[in-house]
Formats: structure tokens, sequence, C-alpha cells
């Protein structure tokens, strides 16, 4: 195991919640959430998690941890490319697509630079038509999280997909997240990783910090 001052940390990008890297805080690894709906005058600190302030559009790492990058995971926003609000896209016009299309351009070419394995989440939608198909698919039900929600990866650098634990759906499966009713959480509830996947993907890929 790396020394506390070269431990290699996890970086998660247009990242509220935190769902993707606790368990990696859990597994002693230093982990940064940056989004802009963190706050911008105070940085929250939750045990190993840093939730900081910052567009990834020009977000710059911490000078204490460049260098020392093990993964980096991306969400860009989907409210304006995905399928679910695909009757709203010829209102919404090209603005809304070209923010979505930079913000996520933004993600892929910070996460490359990195050098690091990365992972870019993002649901079935437009992100496929304009950034290249997605180099995996999952269901959360496929991981342990009892409900559908198809989601696409574009990965690099490494990353290692985690084998899914089910096949078929479950017993017990439902599609909760589309039938969320209308609230100013709604598009932050929906886009919550599925923790069943998140711990997977920490299987899959711890590893590969402790040989960088």
């Amino acid at each position: 195991m790396a020394s506390p001052d070269n431990k290699p940390v996890v970086v998660s990008l247009c990242d509220r919640t935190g769902n993707m890297v606790r368990p990696w805080a859990r597994g002693g690894y230093e982990c940064f959430c940056i989004d802009v709906q963190h706050s911008i005058r105070k940085d929250r600190v939750e045990g190993n998690i840093r939730y900081l302030w910052g567009d990834v559009r020009g977000w710059n790492p911490p000078e204490s941890i460049r260098g020392r990058i093990g993964i980096v995971f991306a969400f860009p926003p989907c409210t304006h490319v995905a399928v679910s609000g695909a009757r709203d896209f010829r209102k919404k016009g090209n603005y809304m697509l070209r923010d979505a299309l930079e913000l996520f351009a933004a993600c892929e070419q910070a996460a490359t630079w990195s050098g690091a394995p990365y992972m870019i989440e993002n649901p079935v939608g437009k992100f496929s038509d304009h950034m290249g198909k997605p180099d995996a698919c999952f269901q959360p039900w496929q991981f342990g999280d009892l409900w559908t929600k198809k989601t696409c990866l574009w990965t690099g650098n490494g990353f290692q997909m985690p084998e899914p634990f089910f096949t078929k759906p479950p017993e017990g499966v439902k599609p909760i997240i589309w039938k969320m009713p209308p609230s100013k959480e709604r598009a932050d509830l929906r886009s919550i990783t599925p923790s069943g996947f998140a711990n997977a993907v920490f299987q899959a890929n711890a590893a590969l910090l402790e040989e960088r």
C-alpha cells in the first residue's frame, strides 16, 4: 500500500451526491467530488470525501493531488440529451445540446489527460450520436439495485468494466426512476449512481490504483 503522501486519489466530475466514490472512501482513498452545485464559498468534507465547487470546463486539480490521480469518474448533465426528454428537443433547440456536448467533451478531455482509468456515465440519449458509441451499457438490476435504467459508459485508460451479478432481472425489479413525480430534486434523484454498481466498479478497479 502506498504511503498517505503519495497514495492515488479519486476524482469524480459533475458529481453532487458522491455515491460513486463512497466505496473508495471506505477503502481509505481521498476522493474529490467536483460540481457547480457545491458551495462556491466553503468546501464540504465528509470523511475521505471532499465536495468542491467547480465547472469541469475550467476546474484545475489542487496542486497537492497532481500526479496522484488514480481514477476518474464523470457524470456530465443529461437533462438536454436523455431520450426521456426527447419530446422537448425541438423546443430547446441546439443551444442546450451544444452546452451538454461541451460539458461532456470537457469531462472526456480531463479524464483522458489524467492518464488514469476513467468512466463517463450517461443514460441512453444523444451523446451517442455526437461523441461516439458507448464502450459499455448496464442496468442497475445487473448489480443488485432493483430498478431499471439503461445507462451508457464511455471508458478509457484501462478502466475495467465489472462483471454483472445477474443476467436476467431478479424478482422485485421496478421502473421506479421513470415514475418519480415532478420536483426540484427530480433530475438529481434520477441521476444518482446505483450503489451496487459503484461497489462493483471499486472491486474491479481498486487493484489498478495500487499499481500506479
